[in-house]
């Protein structure tokens, strides 16, 4: 038998590696159904060493608390300004706007602030553009409109950052403006009353380690620093504090949904903001909760796969500002028409982006000795190409920059035949950094974002000298990462070790996702009893193992892949390892383990 630390070239072409040590608990963990509580805390600890955990840190990862990890807000420049600004509107009665962005991270950090004035006895009003009509970031005119309209002060969430006409017209409107944002700067700073953002390159190293947090993290910490200015001030004497812990489940939604890395304090908001959340205080993710079809306690995965994506279904394609409306209303049935909706929208969405993956990934074929995959078309859906992007990065292991360029159908605030691009990158590839510079050169009429993701504004004789630039100035750099690429594994397991305890274990050392990895476990030697395609080309397999023991496994979205046409056609009889996540299928009436697989590679 191949034992797991000699592949070198699985199914899908990648060499098996250990993440941390060598943790082949077959024959330890499981064998009878169930672990005993020192071999748990035991692998609890090795997954958290993996990740990154000094041995004499290891009790503050356990279980993260905002105790053990909330910074000091006053760390970061212009929170103090900022605060202050915030506390003065508060104590004065002003009409307080909040702009967001159109994604999940602008809205729930939209809602967080709005949900904040209400406790603070003021009802802000929220202002969130049209993707399509006004595009990504403030707009000079909107926010000059705003003022005329009696906002005296007005703070962007989640944009802003990058936003320098925007913000100087409004400036010289004499408009207040605040701007609450995570992605990169450039070394000039647009003009406002107080920038906050861990990403200013003018940040020192205390400040600079928090660059990870999503915009709704900053938001947060943005109220902790507003609520003690104000505590300061004898303002809650007569009045009651805001509860900001109950905030917390939108700065978890919104930090899952945004793909933040779930390390430090990342990791600790979104542990307490699920607790938060499965309590169901906030009335509209209650009933996004139940349009989603979820009955148990939300998880992190939920967040990212079922309640974020009906929130960015509603600024993709649908009307911008349902998402802020669900998480700020007080009316159960205004929630749940909002959550109806939201889930019609997001079934429209997934048509959509179908139609325009398929289009671009028909380009693809044409690009294989291109570093960066840049795919481009007439009329295609600016709401869906960020997600279609990451399909295809995913596909290709390349950063990917889809482009949707107008066909003169869409009213573009840029100017007819402009293109709307959004990218996804891999790891150790800084495509936000690069297309900043690409926007410096001249390349682009607007571009930002940060190392995983951006979004720019092309006119569509530039994509092709874009493409070109990029693949010359990304090229080693995707080289390197593609050569590094391999299959990190936390455990490899025998069938019987697949088990429900288990599950529970390795969840101990969650919340998982980016930067945090979940655990990836090897299970085998295993021989498909069978295996066919369910649903949308997802592959389902019953295994079973020399153990007697069998179980479910499932690869999802790969019947036209190497590995799921191997499964398919080209493993009869052979004993295999399959290398994934482990699952609590809980559809029956008792619970099972199941395996998600993400790679297979020969036993035998």
């Amino acid at each position: 038998m191949i034992p797991v630390t000699a592949i070198t070239h699985s199914l899908s072409g990648l060499a098996w590696r250990w993440r941390g040590g060598n943790m082949d608990l077959s024959g330890r963990f499981g064998r009878a159904g169930g672990g005993d509580d020192g071999l748990s805390n035991d692998l609890v600890d090795q997954l958290l060493l993996s990740r990154g955990v000094p041995h004499d840190d290891l009790e503050r990862h356990r279980r993260p608390t905002l105790r053990d990890f909330l910074p000091d807000p006053a760390i970061f420049r212009d929170m103090e300004v900022a605060a202050r600004r915030l506390a003065e509107g508060v104590v004065r009665g002003e009409r307080i706007t909040v702009y967001g962005d159109y994604d999940v991270d602008g809205a729930t950090s939209a809602a967080l602030l709005l949900r904040l004035l209400r406790a603070l006895g003021v009802e802000g009003q929220a202002y969130i553009p049209d993707r399509l009509l006004e595009g990504y970031g403030p707009s000079g005119e909107a926010l000059v409109r705003l003022g005329r309209e009696g906002s005296q002060l007005i703070v962007t969430v989640d944009c802003g950052a990058m936003a320098h006409d925007a913000l100087g017209q409004a400036a010289a409107a004499g408009i207040d403006v605040i701007v609450v944002d995570h992605h990169k700067c450039a070394p000039d700073l647009p003009p406002a009353v107080a920038l906050v953002n861990p990403n200013r390159l003018d940040e020192d190293d205390e400040a600079a380690a928090h660059g990870h947090l999503a915009a709704v993290g900053v938001a947060f910490l943005l109220a902790v620093a507003t609520v003690r200015v104000l505590r300061a001030r004898g303002w809650f004497e007569s009045r009651p504090a805001p509860d900001l812990m109950g905030l917390l489940d939108l700065v978890a939604l919104g930090t899952v949904a945004d793909v933040a890395q779930l390390k430090g304090l990342n990791r600790a908001l979104v542990a307490q903001g699920l607790k938060v959340m499965a309590k169901r205080a906030n009335i509209g993710l209650s009933a996004l909760i139940d349009a989603s079809r979820i009955t148990r306690a939300p998880t992190a995965s939920d967040m990212g796969f079922a309640l974020g994506p009906r929130i960015n279904a509603a600024g993709r394609i649908g009307d911008s500002s349902l998402g802020v409306r669900l998480l700020t209303t007080q009316d159960p049935d205004e929630a749940k028409d909002i959550a109806t909706r939201l889930s019609a929208l997001n079934d429209e969405r997934r048509a959509i982006e179908q139609a325009v993956q398929e289009a671009a990934e028909a380009q693809v074929e044409a690009q294989h000795n291109r570093a960066v995959v840049v795919v481009s078309g007439l009329g295609w859906h600016p709401g869906v190409i960020g997600i279609v992007a990451g399909r295809i990065k995913e596909k290709t292991g390349k950063p990917t920059l889809v482009i949707a360029l107008d066909d003169g159908e869409q009213a573009e605030v840029d100017g007819a035949g402009m293109g709307k691009g959004s990218g996804r990158s891999i790891p150790g590839v800084d495509l936000g950094a690069a297309i900043i510079a690409a926007r410096e050169a001249g390349l682009l009429v607007k571009g930002g974002g940060h190392a995983m993701a951006c979004g720019l504004t092309i006119a569509p004789d530039r994509v092709d000298p874009l493409a070109q630039w990029l693949d010359e100035r990304l090229g080693r750099d995707v080289a390197n990462a593609r050569a590094a690429q391999s299959l990190a594994l936390d455990l490899s397991l025998s069938p019987g070790g697949l088990t429900p305890s288990l599950v529970e274990t390795l969840e101990g050392a969650g919340p998982y996702g980016v930067g945090w990895p979940g655990p990836r476990v090897a299970v085998g030697p295993v021989r498909l009893v069978k295996c066919d395609i369910v649903g949308n080309d997802h592959v389902r397999a019953i295994v079973a193992g020399a153990d007697g023991r069998s179980f479910k496994a499932m690869a999802f979205r790969a019947a036209q892949t190497d590995l799921g046409q191997a499964l398919l056609h080209g493993c009869k009889g052979r004993q295999l390892w399959l290398a994934g996540r482990a699952r609590l299928d809980d559809w029956g009436s008792r619970p099972a383990a199941e395996l998600h697989i993400e790679d297979a590679a020969f036993a035998d």
